[in-house]
């Protein structure tokens, strides 16, 4: 029988990433767990993480969490720019969050996702392209990782003859998100991570400083001309925000993608279905959100005051982790909820988390995973997986597979 002392452990715990499931039901048993003192309160329930993630005594602060002796995810504070709006609390975070948004999505750019569809159809359709006669592909690298990148370069406006080198400095930065690669003691790999950032955050400042003196129709050049009533971001907020939307939102859709590919060649039912009804894609994704959902839990959480869960009492100054994968598979909150079912009527999951720090690129990644996701199922001609599982990230909270080897007997 699974024991309270192993449960956090188990949840890290590699050899349970590919099906965490199991743990995550054990663990709601107890909806609040804290297994020693200086150890994390790990929430568990849907309706509990639901709440706290609206609850303004939670804290995103980083610096509470280094006050904390703790900071899982380092994310773009190792390149030198200061945190991001994901790792700030009010006001400062709904500042940076309204400028960020007036050049992402509505109101003031109500169509900039919508108008790339077209692009990104075409992104797609060349990288299926690039299977060429190949009847056995790795998911991962030919299609899942670059399909992401390209869309956010187009976003930003890299120029396009600049992609190839901007992909190659995103991959050690993506890797050093793993706390355990992060936490590992190779000089060749802190070497590459660190001259990655220092190059990227070259580029993105020569680039912001010429959308300065020369704005053109892409998301940059808004971030760095907004003059709201919120004013203007400095050059160092345009670049952590600019290196925010590149990681996390890179990595997550990644993830999106590939584990609503293997789940879907796990139920060749609904790949068959997806195949004669592309509109189907949108119920897919959302299910797939709450199903398996990219992002595992949000461990980055601090309590700036006492909390009372479920008649526990969480302490000022404690971590939280929030695992909202446990709570998108609560049977208090979903029906039959370890059942894919892309047909359910109730799906209001955490996929995208919820409250003031909901999934700033929520809009691009449904897109952007309904148009891989309908056209791969349509063009692959008997799709079936290699290996299952596959090789999984050693990342806990960003969980997807490393590689996904599909075999196919041609393009469509």
């Amino acid at each position: 029988m699974t024991t309270k002392v192993s449960l956090v452990h188990q949840i890290t715990d590699f050899t349970n990433r590919a099906d965490p499931y199991p743990v995550y039901a054990e663990l709601r048993k107890t909806p609040v767990l804290h297994e020693q003192d200086g150890g994390p309160y790990v929430i568990s329930s849907y309706w509990d993480i639901e709440s706290l993630l609206h609850d303004p005594r939670i804290s995103s602060d980083a610096s509470n969490l280094a006050a904390a002796g703790y900071d899982p995810l380092g994310e773009a504070e190792q390149t030198g720019l200061p945190p991001s709006f994901l790792r700030l609390d009010p006001p400062e975070h709904d500042r940076l969050r309204r400028i960020a948004n007036s050049a992402f999505g509505p109101p003031q750019c109500p169509h900039r996702v919508e108008d790339m569809r077209d692009g990104m159809a075409a992104i797609v359709s060349e990288l299926i392209d690039g299977f060429g006669d190949a009847r056995e592909i790795d998911l991962v690298d030919q299609f899942a990782y670059p399909f992401p990148v390209t869309v956010i370069c187009r976003l930003l406006g890299v120029p396009r003859e600049d992609e190839p080198r901007f992909r190659a400095w995103v991959d050690p930065l993506v890797a050093s998100l793993d706390p355990d690669t992060r936490q590992g003691s190779d000089p060749e790999f802190q070497k590459a991570a660190q001259e990655a950032r220092m190059q990227l955050g070259m580029f993105l400042a020569e680039l912001v400083e010429q959308r300065s003196k020369e704005p053109r129709d892409d998301l940059l050049s808004d971030l760095v001309n907004s003059h709201g009533p919120d004013g203007a971001m400095t050059m160092m907020e345009v670049l952590s925000t600019s290196v925010l939307l590149l990681i996390a939102g890179h990595e997550t859709t990644v993830n999106l993608i590939t584990n609503g590919m293997l789940t879907l060649l796990r139920h060749p039912d609904v790949l068959e279905r997806l195949r004669q009804e592309p509109e189907l894609s949108v119920r897919i994704v959302e299910e797939l959100l709450r199903y398996e959902p990219p992002v595992q839990m949000v461990p980055q959480r601090t309590c700036i005051a006492d909390i009372e869960v479920r008649g526990v009492t969480i302490p000022k100054g404690s971590r939280i982790w929030l695992v909202l994968a446990a709570g998108n598979r609560d049977p208090e909150r979903f029906e039959n909820p370890d059942t894919f079912d892309p047909d359910r009527q109730d799906i209001e999951h955490l996929g995208f988390g919820s409250g003031i720090h909901s999934c700033f690129g929520a809009p691009l990644a449904r897109l952007e995973a309904q148009i891989a996701l309908s056209e791969l199922a349509r063009r692959m001609d008997n799709p079936r997986l290699v290996q299952d599982p596959p090789p999984y990230r050693q990342n806990a909270v960003l969980r997807g597979p490393r590689h996904l080897d599909i075999a196919f007997d041609g393009l469509r």
